[in-house]
C-alpha cells in the first residue's frame, strides 16, 4: 500500500518519515496554505533524501506552465492537483509532463459528488478522496463518511484521505481497500511540523494490520 505524508516542510523530517517506510513525500505549492514550501525548499529536501520516494507537489488552480517549472525546479515527479482543475486541464498537464504522475484530489462533500470522479479517470493516473471544507483544501483533520464508500471503486487507484491518524487508520483499513493513504494533519504537532512519533506509530499500526 502506498503510504504518502503530506505537508512536509522540514529536510530532516522528511528523511526520516521516508526511513520510516513512506512511499512518498507530499510538498504544498499553494502560497496561501501554511504548509507552503518554495521550490528551493522542496529541493533542499529532496537532494537530502538517502531513499527513492515519490515526490508529490500539491497545486491548486495553477497554470500549467508554472506547475511544469516547480517540477522541473524542485525534482517532483508526481503532480497532485487540489483545486477546480477540469479534465481538460489534466490533458494539458499530461502532454507537458508525460513522465509524471498526476493525482486529482476531490474534495467529497456529498455521495453525489462521488459522480464527478468518473469523468476523470481516463486523463489522470490516481485519484485521492478527501474531506470538504469551505476555507481549506487539505489537513484540515475532517473524515470523510467512509460507509459511504464502501461500494467505491473507480477504474484506477486511489489514496483516502482526510483527518486519517494513527488512531483510525484500522477503522478506516477494515471498511474500505483503497490503494493507498495520505497523511497531513493527522501526523503533527502544528502544520509543517510532523511530530514522527505519530508518523512511527502509524507505520507500526500498519504493519501489524
Amino acid at each position: 500500500m502506498r503510504v504518502k505524508i503530506c505537508g512536509i516542510t522540514k529536510p530532516e523530517q522528511g528523511q526520516a518519515i521516508a526511513n520510516l517506510g513512506a512511499t512518498a513525500l507530499g510538498f504544498i505549492c499553494v502560497s496561501a496554505s501554511p504548509r507552503y514550501v518554495t521550490p528551493e525548499q522542496i529541493r533542499s529536501i529532496v537532494e537530502q533524501l538517502t531513499v527513492t520516494i515519490d515526490r508529490v507537489g500539491v497545486f491548486a488552480d495553477a497554470a500549467v506552465e508554472a506547475i511544469g517549472q516547480i517540477v522541473t525546479e524542485a525534482h517532483l515527479n508526481v503532480v497532485q492537483l487540489h483545486g477546480t482543475e477540469s479534465p481538460e486541464f489534466c490533458t494539458q498537464l499530461r502532454q507537458l509532463l508525460p513522465e509524471v504522475e498526476i493525482i486529482k484530489a476531490l474534495r467529497v462533500r456529498t455521495p453525489d459528488c462521488l459522480n464527478q470522479i468518473f469523468t476523470y479517470t481516463d486523463y489522470i493516473d490516481t485519484l485521492l478522496l478527501d474531506a470538504y471544507h469551505p476555507q481549506m483544501l487539505g489537513g484540515t483533520g475532517k473524515t470523510l463518511d467512509w460507509f459511504t464508500l464502501q461500494q467505491f471503486s473507480p477504474n484506477c487507484p486511489w489514496l483516502l484521505a482526510g483527518g486519517l491518524t494513527p488512531d483510525n487508520i484500522l477503522d478506516a483499513l477494515k471498511l474500505l481497500q483503497p490503494n493507498g493513504i495520505d497523511l497531513s494533519s493527522g501526523v503533527e504537532r502544528s502544520p509543517g511540523d510532523k511530530d514522527l512519533d505519530k508518523v512511527a506509530q502509524l507505520f507500526s499500526k500498519l504493519s501489524g494490520n
